[in-house]
């Protein structure tokens, strides 16, 4: 046997009933690609305008491994993606739920075919923000990585751009909320929301120059100018956390935006209201951060 014919005897795992680990069966796999619904994909199968790993394949049962096989329809290839990881530049006002009847959703903002179910699962937010925050969203079908970036236990920072209501004046009152910050500090309960101790976080001061570079515009930089501007990395994901520290320090927070999860920024390129698909490279750090 030729080397030739290893490779092809490698790459014919599809297996008609039974069932292999990673694998799954190929109308439903057709199904979450777009091909239609699962009785509309078996219609497809019928029709002989399917092949798997270069062999027609009308076998709705069939089994496949997105890894390893490839699916023709209509003679052109098909990209079997198990998971979907995006970026999102969330503007204010839109909420991260599926659907709202008032508010835009940061679902609204995808191409539709985007909001899919893919092989991995279906598309969600990894680490919601209020209506009112900006910036980085993780819309991703990955549930792993989605538990792993908001599991407390993780310790997976979140850095965030802040604008305070008040400027501290001296430099011994910027010290002061670096120390504070870093020490962290207990927070009180407000309304139905329950007091916690904020664990310690980093707080950095930003001048005008630094602070321009995350405003979406010119005129959201010019309405924010005369604000003390500084960024905050927080390890955990209390409810309301950046705006409840804040208020604790005794300042109020008039303009947040998450600017990033891990040690992944959110692209300076990407405009409000705009999306990407992550590189690899950036999916392997969310999964080592």
């Amino acid at each position: 046997m030729n080397a030739d014919n290893d490779v092809n005897k490698d790459k014919s795992p599809a297996v008609s009933g039974g069932f292999k680990a990673d694998t799954l069966r190929l109308d439903k796999l057709l199904a979450r690609q777009g091909f239609g619904t699962r009785s509309g994909v078996k219609k497809l199968l019928r029709s002989g305008r399917v092949s798997v790993n270069g062999n027609p394949c009308a076998n709705a049962d069939t089994h496949v491994n997105p890894s390893v096989d490839t699916v023709c329809v209509d003679g052109e290839e098909i990209e079997l993606k198990t998971n979907l990881y995006l970026m999102i530049n969330k503007p204010q006002n839109t909420v991260c739920s599926a659907k709202d009847p008032v508010h835009t959703t940061v679902f609204d903002l995808l191409d539709k075919d985007l909001c899919r179910q893919f092989l991995g699962g279906d598309l969600h937010v990894a680490g919601r923000l209020d209506a009112d925050t900006e910036g980085f969203v993780l819309c991703t079908t990955d549930g792993e990585l989605t538990h792993r970036i908001i599991s407390p236990k993780k310790h997976i920072a979140k850095t965030y751009f802040v604008c305070l209501k008040d400027v501290p004046e001296q430099p011994r009152d910027k010290a002061f909320y670096v120390s504070l910050f870093k020490e962290g500090m207990d927070i009180p309960s407000e309304g139905t929301e329950k007091a916690f101790r904020a664990e310690s976080a980093i707080l950095e001061w930003l001048d005008e120059k630094q602070s321009v570079r995350f405003f979406d515009d010119e005129k959201q930089a010019a309405e924010y100018k005369n604000r003390a501007a500084c960024t905050l990395t927080v390890f955990e994901g209390k409810y309301h956390q950046v705006k409840r520290m804040f208020r604790t320090a005794g300042n109020e927070v008039v303009f947040l935006k998450r600017i990033g999860i891990g040690s992944l920024m959110l692209d300076p390129a990407l405009k409000s209201g705009g999306f990407r698909e992550l590189t690899t490279e950036e999916v392997e750090l969310l999964e080592q951060a």
